[in-house]
């Protein structure tokens, strides 16, 4: 006979153990994880780490063109990424596709800077103070064209091109670095 005890001990262990349907969902997760990391290009397969094994399994995956064997690639990676902390990866994913906050708050702030730069001459002396060492002579060239072709109505040239120096000036200075 069966104590009350012995009895309940399998129900405790039931509620901690993942159902089977969350265990497949995780692993497709995983899968699609996974898939996501043979679209990308290699210098942003190089930027993610991962074990030996998985980079291989990946990167043959991309030279694998009939649909059957590249199925089976990819449930073998998925396999290969239940080894692996998918967090790191996700963040790293989310990052480069804009959706983490900390990456659209950078953007927001070389917006801001930008703007500033272009309607404020003192702003340019504001972002020497707050990043030293910047090639100020490069930014008033830029400034100058970008308001120029504000008012001649031209296309966004050194708009754009204020954009990109000001994020490796931002992007040096680290995430919590508040620029505004």
């Amino acid at each position: 006979m069966i104590s009350g005890r012995d009895r309940a001990a399998p129900d405790v262990q039931d509620e901690e153990k993942p159902s089977k349907t969350q265990r497949k969902r995780a692993m497709h997760e995983l899968q699609a994880l996974g898939e996501r990391l043979v679209e990308l290009n290699p210098e942003q397969l190089a930027a993610v780490a991962l074990p030996e094994d998985l980079r291989e399994a990946v990167e043959r995956a991309r030279r694998i063109t009939k649909r059957e064997a590249r199925r089976r690639q990819l449930q073998y990676i998925g396999r290969l990424m239940r080894s692996v902390d998918p967090e790191a990866i996700r963040e790293k994913l989310k990052a480069w596709d804009g959706i983490s906050a900390g990456e659209t708050a950078r953007l927001h702030r070389i917006e801001r800077w930008r703007e500033r730069l272009i309607e404020d001459d003192g702003a340019l002396g504001a972002l020497a103070g707050a990043h030293p060492g910047i090639d100020t002579q490069r930014l008033r060239a830029l400034v100058r064209n970008a308001r120029e072709e504000r008012d001649a109505g031209r296309p966004p040239r050194a708009y754009r091109e204020l954009f990109r120096a000001l994020r490796e000036i931002v992007w040096e200075a680290g995430p919590t670095e508040d620029a505004s």
